[in-house]
């Protein structure tokens, strides 16, 4: 069960004007009945980013993407349902009601340790810094002044010491009145096979890992002697406020330039983005040396859809970067890609070079689409068909996840270009390659305008526009009519609805339904065309059904006529009956 009651739910929805929260987000004009902008989910010119406020939803033409308020908020601030409640609460000044269904007491202990967990960290990060500027910090502070990072940077990156304590971490915390179990769970202490508890980090220049929000969540450390034992850089572990996946280093730091100048440089490690936060060069964010994940690509997407990749030239980090392209590719991102200088990585460069030579790199880095055509070229004759199908086939796994379809096709004409191939062939071998992707989803599970039936769609625009009078034809159907129909979810789920008050069904509709139908719905509740009445749609369903059950029995007929009329002629006669019966009623509906 949901940590709100439904009813809460139902009432914010109401008094939260979908229009207003928006606006906050995207620059809206008056367009008829609806409001449009540019979407904030895709990059486009011409807007196609349609706001409803009278019926409480938006849906995007462009990328098809829509819902009501709740899942804006979800998919702009990359929350869960239950967050996004919260957050709406907040910008209506509604109070939150208590839990429900016995999950209060859960949910409140879950609230309460990760509480627990930042306050821990937050004291932590104080107690690094304290340390960096102890005379035990000596060499640490030497070690960063040798890699160029200044006393500013320093105080802005919240950098800090462990010293080579068993358990000096640990005493600060357990003399704040942290229980131990709490402190496990952090990660900032670790109990030994022998039972002894001590500090996880000690003797390490310490990195501290924020949330977007720039709460400290977690940190890196790196090892002050290279002899010392253990990993070069020991990271926090998982816990419940840290995910490596989801987080990306700096992004509370630059997540404001990154709106500005509308993209992100994307680096591999700490030291790496000191040195391009430092000289100012451009905003930047960093994986920590892990392969990016969707979670971490779908939060960028938060503040730009362009992003240039500046890893190391070595085998590593070039497969890391091929990776983190294909991954922001598929995501929709625009991607450049800047390889350095071989043994160089954006800290030595930098270092080395000064930040308006690296700038100066990043403005004539390249499309990552266009350095992959020449990469997967480099070595082949393509004056050969053997060369040419295996240039081919090593591009069309990446064109495939190119989500837009006229980017696909933008792509598959340099391809053909390069491979002197017929755009034709390669833009058909490409659209075989998307479509053998998404093998795992049939048109059932995943419809699209196209495949509903006219009377479908105008059903399903009656239940946003026209509801009781569409509740009450869909009412008229049985589960036997809608079994065979693109659209069965969303109708089935409508029908169980029927309690629901009216006003609050088409925003109720829209939060059960799965991301995939609620963007069907608003699709087609965003269009003006007229639609036909809904009980004629009802009609329309019905006798499709009849329709369908006519035409099996008449092949059953068939059949049993060929096996002989004589031995099959009883089962015959009934099936005759049953095919004159519906004939019958639908002679009646027309």
């Amino acid at each position: 069960m949901g940590l709100f009651p439904q009813q809460f739910i139902d009432d914010l929805r109401l008094q939260a004007n979908i229009l207003q929260v928006v606006q906050e987000y995207v620059p809206l004009k008056r367009a008829g009945t609806s409001y449009k902008g540019n979407c904030p989910f895709h990059n486009e010119k011409t807007p196609s980013f349609h706001v409803h406020p009278e019926k409480g939803f938006f849906h995007c033409f462009g990328c098809g993407v829509g819902g009501d308020v709740f899942k804006f908020l979800e998919l702009h601030e990359k929350v869960g349902f239950q967050d996004a409640v919260r957050m709406l609460a907040s910008k209506f000044g509604v109070s939150l009601p208590e839990p429900v269904d016995g999950t209060g007491d859960d949910a409140r202990r879950d609230s309460a340790l990760r509480e627990g967990l930042l306050k821990a960290h937050e004291i932590a990060a104080a107690y690094f810094k304290e340390q960096l500027a102890a005379p035990a910090g000596g060499r640490a502070r030497a070690q960063l002044a040798e890699r160029g990072v200044t006393q500013k940077t320093i105080d802005e990156l919240g950098l800090g010491f462990a010293p080579n304590s068993r358990d000096g971490l640990k005493a600060r915390l357990l003399k704040q009145g942290f229980a131990q179990g709490v402190l496990l769970q952090s990660g900032l202490i670790v109990q030994r096979e022998s039972g002894e508890v001590v500090d996880r980090f000690r003797n390490r220049l310490m990195v501290p890992i924020c949330r977007d929000t720039g709460s400290v969540i977690a940190f890196g450390g790196r090892q002050m002697d290279a002899d010392q034992g253990g990993p070069k850089y020991l990271n926090s572990p998982e816990t419940p406020i840290y995910s490596k996946g989801r987080t990306l280093y700096g992004l509370s730091l630059t997540k404001g330039q990154i709106r500005k100048v509308g993209f992100a440089v994307l680096v591999e490690g700490y030291f790496d983005f000191a040195q391009v936060f430092q000289s100012e060069a451009a905003p930047a964010v960093a994986s920590c040396g892990t392969a990016l994940t969707p979670q971490q690509a779908q939060l960028l997407r938060r503040f730009t859809s362009k992003v240039v990749l500046s890893f190391d030239p070595d085998a590593a980090g070039l497969g890391a970067a091929v990776r983190s392209c294909e991954l922001l590719v598929a995501e929709g991102f625009d991607v450049n890609v800047l390889v350095l200088d071989k043994g160089e990585d954006p800290d030595t460069f930098i270092r080395r070079n000064g930040g308006d030579t690296y700038r100066a790199r990043l403005k004539s880095s390249r499309p990552y689409l266009e350095y992959l055509l020449d990469q997967a070229a480099e070595g082949l004759d393509l004056n050969h068909d053997d060369s040419r199908r295996q240039f081919l086939g090593k591009m069309l796994t990446v064109a495939a996840r190119i989500p837009d379809a006229a980017a696909r096709d933008q792509f598959a004409d340099r391809i053909a270009h390069k491979a002197r191939i017929t755009e034709d062939v390669v833009r058909a071998e490409i659209r075989k390659a998307a479509v053998n992707k998404k093998t795992v989803v049939t048109t059932r599970e995943m419809p699209t305008v196209g495949h509903l039936k006219h009377a479908e769609k105008a059903l399903i625009w009656g239940l946003i526009h026209n509801t009781s009078v569409a509740l009450e034809a869909l009412a008229g159907l049985d589960d036997d009519d809608l079994e065979e129909l693109a659209g069965r979810h969303i109708l089935e789920m409508a029908r169980s609805l029927h309690d629901e008050p009216v006003e609050h069904l088409p925003s109720t509709l829209l939060q059960r339904l799965s991301t995939v139908n609620a963007q069907l719905v608003t699709s087609i509740a965003a269009t003006d065309v007229s639609q036909a009445p809904p009980a004629a749609c009802a009609r329309a369903l019905k006798r499709l059904r009849w329709e369908r059950e006519r035409a099996a029995i008449q092949r059953e007929i068939d059949r049993l006529q060929e096996l002989g009329a004589t031995q099959h002629g009883n089962e015959i006669n009934t099936l005759w009956q049953r095919k004159k019966d519906l004939l019958h009623r639908i002679e009646e509906l027309t």
